[in-house]
């Protein structure tokens, strides 16, 4: 049976820094910080709406995260220009190894899924407007779930969608919150540390590999 290849959206596919040139022409020089905050924020909005178990779509914790950077970072911005921002996150560009990464994991007939947080309209027109949509059998939306990663629910949903058991799912994230829940539910995961910065949770939850990019994730995956 070929594997089951779960790829996280936003942060691994996408990259979500891509709203620093919005952000530049209407902040400048705040903009890096202000980016840092609004996801930081916006990852753990969901968290907690996943823990109180007081769901709401992903755009709105998006939008909710950005007026808390407002207030935060002291930025007045006019409702057009927020809506501008959010415009921005549904134009967010890929990095630049996925195309060919996906293409060459599709050669090999295994079967790749989309994985997000986000809604699968937001997910599927932005993986549309990058290129790429094509790479994937489907979009799965923790929305279906009413919930957001790591909730062990939304692992499982992408099991019943794509009827694999566990140890033949394997997960792609850039965010270490998510690879630690998907070993945590039994798959497989390989972290894509992009940045030498970046730091994976000290919790004795590891993940099977860790890659510097995707052009790398062919080599690691088993047949």
């Amino acid at each position: 049976m070929k594997l089951a290849i779960a790829f996280d959206v936003y942060g691994t596919l996408i990259d979500t820094n891509g709203v620093l040139e919005t952000l530049e022409a209407l902040i400048g020089d705040r903009a890096e910080a202000f980016s840092r905050t609004w996801r930081d924020k916006q990852l753990e909005y969901s968290f907690r709406r996943g823990l109180m178990q007081r769901y709401l779509p992903f755009p709105v914790c998006t939008r909710q995260a950005l007026e808390y950077c407002c207030a935060v970072h002291r930025v007045a911005l006019t409702d057009g220009q927020k809506q501008r921002l959010m415009g921005a996150y549904g134009e967010l560009p890929a990095f630049a190894d996925v195309s060919a990464a996906l293409a060459q994991l599709k050669a090999s007939r295994h079967r790749l899924f989309a994985f997000s947080n986000g809604t699968r309209e937001a997910v599927g027109a932005l993986l549309a407007r990058a290129g790429i949509a094509g790479a994937f059998e489907g979009v799965v939306s923790c929305d279906d779930v009413g919930s957001f990663k790591p909730d062990p629910a939304v692992y499982a949903h992408l099991l019943e969608v794509s009827g694999v058991t566990a140890d033949r799912a394997w997960l792609i994230s850039g965010n270490p919150f998510d690879v630690i829940g998907a070993r945590s539910a039994g798959w497989h995961a390989a972290w894509v540390r992009r940045s030498d910065d970046a730091v994976f949770d000290p919790w004795g939850i590891e993940p099977d590999c860790t890659i510097a990019g995707l052009a790398e994730l062919s080599a690691v995956m088993p047949d």
